[in-house]
């Protein structure tokens, strides 16, 4: 006779245990486990390179995983080559973007097909460049408005970085809403000390930190910026007198839209900590960088508004 094989209440539970995980597939390994890059989509050394390498650093740290700041500037194309590569790879975090405020404002509405509809979800902005307009000590005028009435009667040359600049953007709307001109405007690759001694240019929109070291010998007439400046705290901001341009150059960190909210969540962990620290507000007390944390919600209603700001700007400036 055959034997009968008696299974245990025991073995039977722990049989179908073994069946079920069986079913499921392996067990999904917990994030992070393989390298993270954090993109950075222009060349190294600037504000956002220097703080997004802080996060990477203390990413490393927390999650002993490999974690590198990977430059991608995109010279003529801006910051939107480095845009796209965050946009094509898999929304698993471990491809995060670290940009400025034309990627999610303006990247999907210029005809950027990997960009469009917008891919990208904030998890924090941490960083406000502190863009300011200034002008040289002994200038006839010593606020916006007394630059605006001086520039009726004369001719005032603007040097900025580029027209696409949000700043420069900023600069040139204000003037329209102040009813005068620029007599001139130029693009230059660097406007600091030199540029005002010079006269190169009457007025330029720079960041503070290129003028500290004359910072005695020139007249800050605002800052580009959605807080004043803590070192230059009689600066007003350009919301103060126009609020139709309360708008700032920042930096922040994204994801592309199907990335796992645990996985977000590990991500923000450490950047709110890192810009927070010493070695961080250090940075700022030293550039004029303004250096916080804004959460995701508030970063996302903060990207809506500039959309709309920067759309009543360029209907100014047609």
């Amino acid at each position: 006779m055959p034997t009968k094989r008696i299974v245990s209440g025991a073995s039977a539970l722990a049989m179908t245990a073994l069946a079920m995980t069986a079913l499921a597939g392996p067990a999904l390994a917990e994030y992070p486990e393989k390298p993270v890059n954090f993109i950075v989509p222009w060349p190294p050394g600037d504000l956002e390179d220097v703080l997004t390498r802080m996060i990477a650093e203390d990413f490393q740290a927390e999650y002993g995983v490999a974690a590198a700041v990977v430059n991608k500037p995109g010279g003529g194309g801006g910051p939107f080559p480095g845009a796209i590569e965050v946009a094509n790879a898999p929304a698993d975090g471990y491809t995060i973007g670290s940009f400025v405020i034309g990627v999610p404002v303006v990247g999907h509405q210029i005809d950027i097909a990997p960009l469009t509809p917008a891919k990208f979800d904030p998890l924090g902005i941490f960083l406000t460049y502190p863009f300011v307009i200034a002008t040289s000590g002994d200038a006839p005028y010593s606020s916006m408005e007394e630059l605006a009435a001086y520039a009726k009667e004369n001719e005032v040359a603007l040097g900025h970085f580029g027209d696409v600049l949000t700043p420069t953007q900023v600069t040139k709307a204000f003037a329209v809403n102040a009813g005068f001109e620029w007599g001139s405007d130029a693009a230059f690759d660097a406007l600091d000390c030199n540029t005002l001694a010079s006269g190169d240019a009457d007025v330029i929109n720079t960041t503070l930190q290129l003028i500290l070291p004359c910072l005695d010998d020139v007249k800050v007439l605002v800052a580009i910026t959605d807080e004043r400046i803590p070192l230059v705290p009689d600066a007003p901001t350009i919301g103060e007198l126009d609020e139709s341009l309360n708008i700032a150059l920042w930096n922040g960190l994204f994801v592309t839209k199907d990335t796992p909210q645990d996985v977000r969540d590990k991500i923000i962990a450490v950047a709110e900590k890192t810009v927070k620290s010493e070695r961080a507000q250090n940075v700022a007390k030293e550039t004029g960088a303004l250096v916080y944390w804004q959460g995701a919600d508030e970063s996302a209603q903060r990207i809506e508004t500039d959309i709309e700001t920067v759309a009543r700007i360029g209907e100014l400036l047609q």
